[in-house]
């Protein structure tokens, strides 16, 4: 078996291993966008998920650029992520310096931040869409048939780890998880700023941060930021 087998071996059983009562939905999605960018060789990921509402929010993003970028696309209701959610199908712009007539906010956007190629894909359960996952590349091209199938599977892992087992008709209890998330992703950009602030240090590293000591000490993600947040954690370091 290749090491790249094994890896891959490895992600679809670390991100199985979160399909448990209660499992962290946020940790779950941050795993999720940096094994993404890790297996698939693309520079960037991140993961919009819709609330209650059918509003696409973010709630992960491997760097800060990407995150900025998709509250972007988000913001001008334009881009790859909004077109395969709607569609319910992958999505992908070869080279954004041909995108603007598709999408003329996003894709001078895109390459503001440094990427010249995208590619979305729908997170889907039957005909249930609860989000996308978009894949960022800094040169332009498509990606190969099978990472674009692997990237798929990925993210039907990470749809059936959202919808947690359960069926279409449990929509209310679906609409609460996803809630919950979008909630959790707000607490998180808090105790990412307070770090940031506090350490001098990027945004991006008080991420990676608050990332570990949530790993290290088998919590929440969200426990970790809200403890940030609150000061009852002050003794991370960079």
């Amino acid at each position: 078996m290749s090491t790249t087998d094994r890896r891959v071996r490895e992600t679809f059983v670390e991100l199985a291993d979160t399909l448990v009562d209660d499992y962290d939905v946020l940790g779950f999605l941050d795993v999720l966008a940096h094994r993404v960018v890790e297996l698939l060789d693309v520079d960037a990921c991140g993961v919009v998920l819709a609330d209650h509402h059918g509003t696409l929010s973010l709630v992960a993003a491997s760097t800060e650029e990407t995150r900025l970028l998709e509250l972007s696309q988000l913001q001008n209701a334009e881009g790859p992520c909004l077109d395969a959610f709607h569609g319910g199908r992958p999505v992908s712009m070869e080279d954004l310096r041909a995108g603007d007539e598709r999408w003329p906010r996003f894709a001078p956007a895109a390459r503001e931040a440094g990427f010249l190629a995208v590619h979305a894909l729908p997170m889907r359960l039957r005909e249930v869409v609860v989000g996308a996952m978009n894949l960022f590349a800094a040169a332009p091209g498509g990606l190969p048939a099978d990472s674009m199938a692997l990237g798929q599977a990925m993210a039907d892992v990470a749809t059936i780890g959202i919808l947690h087992e359960r069926t279409v008709r449990q929509q209310g209890a679906v609409v609460g998880q996803l809630q919950a998330a979008l909630d959790s992703r707000i607490l998180v950009e808090q105790a990412k700023g307070v770090l940031a602030e506090r350490l001098s240090v990027s945004v991006d590293d008080a991420f990676a941060l608050l990332r570990g000591h949530a790993r290290s000490s088998n919590s929440k993600l969200r426990d970790v930021a809200a403890a940030v947040v609150d000061g009852a954690i002050t003794e991370l370091r960079a």
